[in-house]
């Protein structure tokens, strides 16, 4: 049988500089696309793949994030919150918010994502990944990986036969959505700014990264012409 991925983390803390003065008075998470936040378009999909744990970290503005999203029972999802004094970074992030990602201290894969991304992904294909995941005696990830957007036209990684490359070609970008395994951070200090790039390339080195190349709608939302076009995409649907 199949896993089923039950916890995830989105990633909130961030300040959103090149949308000001938009995020000014409102957390990036929160701009609103087609009539919703960009954060709950994500969470609506996680509860429907069958989460039901979700971890949002946050630092700017983040009582309005509470305030806005509540505990998630209208999602069916139970909501937690990791509060940053100030934003630690994706790795720093998730050494924050340990505690509420694993229950009693026990490992746990888990799915993890930006809040200001846009994807029609489903993340219940995600299951069959956490599975063999779970299974490696070392910490792996899984990273999803898009096409390369205008902005970044020379990608991150490569994907060979399912596994992640630093050195083949054609590269891809990674989507800002990946799975992780809580054993990866259980040695990082808390409270330190760590980013998590050189996790990736560590853990990419060793094999230990699978990906998958997910080529769907898609739209990390850096700019407000972004959020605009994205709005206008949506609502034409």
């Amino acid at each position: 049988m199949t896993m089923s991925l039950k916890k995830a983390m989105i990633f909130a803390a961030g300040r959103g500089e090149r949308m000001r003065p938009l995020t000014d008075a409102c957390p990036k998470p929160l701009l609103e696309v087609g009539g919703k936040p960009l954060i709950v378009w994500q969470i609506e999909r996680l509860a429907r793949a069958g989460f039901q744990t979700i971890v949002i970290n946050h630092a700017w503005l983040g009582e309005r994030i509470e305030a806005a999203l509540g505990d998630g029972s209208r999602w069916h999802v139970h909501l937690r919150y990791s509060a940053e004094h100030e934003a630690l970074e994706t790795a720093g992030g998730i050494v924050q918010a340990l505690p509420l990602i694993e229950d009693n201290g026990e490992s746990e894969v888990f799915a993890a994502v930006s809040g200001d991304v846009y994807a029609d992904f489903d993340y219940a294909v995600l299951n069959a990944h956490a599975e063999a995941l779970k299974a490696l005696p070392e910490p792996g990830m899984h990273l999803v990986m898009v096409p390369n957007p205008a902005f970044h036209p020379d990608g991150d990684f490569a994907l060979v036969g399912g596994r992640l490359s630093l050195d083949a070609q054609p590269r891809f970008t990674f989507g800002n959505i990946g799975l992780y395994d809580t054993r990866m951070f259980r040695d990082l200090p808390r409270g330190t700014r760590c980013a998590l790039r050189p996790y990736y390339r560590d853990a990419i080195a060793r094999g230990l990264a699978t990906g998958e190349l997910y080529e769907g709608l898609w739209e990390n939302v850096g700019t407000p012409a972004q959020l605009q076009q994205l709005d206008q995409r949506l609502r034409e649907r």
